[in-house]
């Protein structure tokens, strides 16, 4: 008896091994591998030789994952959520300072309310801390502590106010 009679059964196995794979990893190399060894069992089955069933696996296993893959994943990421949530949210948000911030400690409220720890981040140096009544956005997020940096001044808001006669 010739193993090559065999090797429809090496075939189920490894479609099994890359189905159950892909179980658990969900990323889609897996079943397209799957789906490429259930060519090369289909070949077998028609009859092709050993070493062509191997080659039609690979090769469709690989057509699937550099062409019918990506598609796939952007399609499937296309139905996600847009809103920010969590972090994201704030990076960007406005707020007030509480208790002097500098560059290593201080308190800020933010536009939604939350009073955050905070420390400054003035890049070019200029400033070292930031007084209570100080407008800032948020930076970024390192763990616990919002990262601001003073609000930019929009014009007409230097703090005159001027009335102006109908």
């Amino acid at each position: 008896m010739d193993i090559a009679s065999f090797a429809w059964i090496v075939w189920l196995v490894l479609i099994l091994v890359f189905v159950i794979i892909e179980m658990l990893s969900l990323d889609f190399v897996f079943l397209m591998m799957a789906i490429g060894s259930l060519g090369g069992l289909l070949s077998g089955l028609f009859g092709a030789p050993w070493w062509l069933q191997l080659i039609i696996a690979a090769v469709l296993s690989v057509v699937l994952i550099f062409f019918i893959r990506p598609p796939l994943l952007h399609a499937l990421k296309r139905g996600g959520d847009p809103a920010k949530s969590n972090v994201d949210r704030l990076i960007g948000m406005g707020g007030v300072v509480v208790s002097t911030v500098t560059r290593a400690t201080g308190l800020v409220k933010l536009q939604v309310g939350e009073t955050w720890t905070a420390r400054l981040d003035s890049p070019d140096g200029s400033r070292t801390e930031l007084v209570p009544g100080e407008q800032v956005v948020v930076v970024s997020i390192e763990g616990a502590t919002a990262v601001v940096a003073p609000a930019p001044v929009s014009a007409g808001t230097d703090g005159i106010t001027e009335r102006i006669a109908p």
